[in-house]
Parts: structure tokens; sequence; C-alpha cells
């Protein structure tokens, strides 16, 4: 993965993502010039991953003052672009730091913002790395030192981060360390987020994996397939609920009656102090043709109506451990 461009970055003027929906067709990249172009690209999941969404918010703060200099807004125009970009993907508490880091440095100026973003990324890289460590010395604590089957939801590698990644992370340090047998990666909807980009960041790193259905993964679990399930996580409530990519609740409550450990692998940033518990997490909803059709044509009656949440909550009580650049602990506990 040496070689892999970061999933987002500043030229100087314009945000630059690699376009994840063209993988693992294209690795190819694209410059962002206008706030709304930005939160369009959010949207449609070219970029994704909430510690990439949060230096994707610090830049496009920085892009919102390019754009109003060079087009003239006022300050109400301002504050309006940067609003649309912080609601981008409400579910991603990440997201909504980033835009704030940077938007108090407004006054400071461009280069002020742009440090910002910079500094988050950095700080995630080195976050993602201690939380590889942690967890993979967490698991093998516990499970022995011994190849493993692991299981993983959604994508939280290198796409999803600064770089390394988070629960992907863990699979990568105990890769490392020779002590993967196998990956079950599940497809993970929506966008296939799973077999498309995960599938694609373990063969980059000569991780041998399984792509299996979201509706496999409790009867590999169970089955007795499975050592042990890691995933990431868009936001985690003061007393540990998890909220991550929809399916996640599903491997959490198949591990728990299979008595494997469920992980959660994110920076301590995603916790947030000011909810409770997770019944305050906003999920978002996505396009119900996400559901209703498939390569643009239509698989249910024309009348169908979709429910297509992006998230589910995992609550605490499913959650073997939180890890985090700070070690591993129970979720819920203190950071």
């Amino acid at each position: 993965m040496g070689a892999t461009p970061r999933a987002v970055g500043w030229t100087g003027s314009a945000v630059q993502l690699l376009d994840q929906t063209l993988l693992p067709d294209q690795l190819a990249s694209v410059e962002i010039h206008r706030v709304d172009d930005l939160v369009a690209a959010i949207r449609r999941l070219a970029v994704r991953g909430a510690p990439a969404l949060g230096i994707a918010g610090a830049y496009g703060v920085a892009l919102a003052i390019v754009q109003a200099a060079r087009e003239g807004w006022d300050g109400s125009a301002f504050t309006a672009a940067v609003g649309r970009l912080r609601a981008a993907r409400p579910t991603a508490l990440a997201l909504a730091q980033g835009v704030d880091a940077a938007y108090a440095r407004v006054d400071d100026g461009l280069e002020a913002v742009v440090a910002v973003g910079h500094a988050i990324a950095d700080a995630d890289e080195r976050a993602n790395r201690a939380i590889g460590r942690h967890g993979a010395d967490w698991i093998l604590a516990r499970l022995g030192d011994r190849p493993l089957r692991v299981l993983t939801h959604c994508n939280t590698g290198a796409l999803a981060t600064a770089a390394w990644g988070t629960a992907l992370g863990i699979i990568r340090e105990l890769h490392a360390r020779g002590r993967v047998e196998l990956v079950y990666v599940d497809e993970t909807r929506p966008l296939l987020q799973g077999s498309r980009l995960t599938a694609w960041e373990l063969a980059e790193a000569g991780i041998d994996y399984r792509v299996q259905v979201d509706a496999a993964a409790a009867g590999t679990i169970v089955g007795g397939l499975v050592d042990v399930a890691v995933v990431g996580a868009d936001r985690i409530a003061a007393n540990g609920d998890v909220a991550n990519k929809v399916g996640t609740l599903g491997v959490a409550l198949a591990c728990a009656h299979a008595g494997i450990p469920f992980i959660v692998a994110a920076s301590a940033s995603t916790v947030d102090p000011d909810l409770p518990s997770g019944a305050g997490i906003p999920i978002e909803r996505r396009a119900d043709d996400e559901v209703l059709a498939w390569s643009g044509r239509l698989v249910a009656p024309k009348e169908a109506r979709a429910h297509n949440p992006a998230f589910d909550v995992t609550p605490a009580g499913l959650v073997s451990a939180l890890v985090t650049e700070h070690g591993a602990s129970p979720p819920g506990s203190p950071a």
C-alpha cells in the first residue's frame, strides 16, 4: 500500500480526493474546486470513512476561503457553505469536528486553516499505528499467539483514514506478526465498500481473504469459522454504544451468541461525550434506488419504497473492547 495515494490531500488551492467510487477498477484522483462539489463527493462516497471525512472537512473550510475570494462571497454565503459541508454526512462525528476545528481558525487566514487539516491527518496516522499495536496485543493475549480467522465489516483501512487504518490497521498488524490465517470481508452496503475497497486493500497487502454477502456473516460466525470480529466506528456515545456501517449490529449479535470477541477500533476523538447513549446518534438515510435498483435497472416493483439506513447502532454490552490510540478498554470507560 506504500504507493497508494492518500485518500484526501490539499493542493494549495483545491481538495484532492482519491475517488473511491472507481475502485477497484481504477485508481484515480480528482481535484475539487468548489465546496458544493466536495459536499456532493462526500455524499456519493467518493471520500468516506470517519477519519478521512475529518480531514476533508478541515480542507473543505480552506476550500471555502479560496472559493469565497474567487467568487466574492459575503460572510453569510461563506457560513452557509461551511454549514452544508458540516452536514454532508450527519452520523460521522469526525466530519463535524474537522469542519469546526478549521472554522475556528478562519480569522487567522488560509495557511492556518490548511495547517489544521495537516495536523488532523498527522495525528490520525499516529493514532492508527497505535490502534493497530494495541488491538493486536489485546487479541493475541486473549486468543493465543497463533494464526487467526478474522471477520471485518465495511472499509476501515488507508482509504478511510489518513493512512494504515483502524480496524484494518489491527489486521495489518496481526498480518505483520504472521498471525492472520484468513479474513472474511463482508461486502457491506451501501456501495459494497467491503468487496470493492477492503478486498482491494487486503489484496494489495498480500493478506488472504474471502468476500461474503452481509447476510452470510452470522452463519460464518456461529458456524465456528471466525475467531474474532474487528470493525470501526463513525460515532461512539459516552456509554460505549457504537454507530457503524449498517450490518454491524448483526455481526455483534452473532459474536455474542458464538462467544467470540467483537472489537471496535476507532480514534478516541470518535467518542462523543455529549451523547449519553446511541439513541441520540443521527442515522443517515440514503436514496431508495441503492436498494431498489441494480446497475441502473429497477429490480423491485415500481411503487416500492426502501428503508435504507447507512448505519446501525450496536449496544455497548455487545462490544468486547474499544481500541483507541490510548489502548484497549471496555466500552464506556474513559478513553
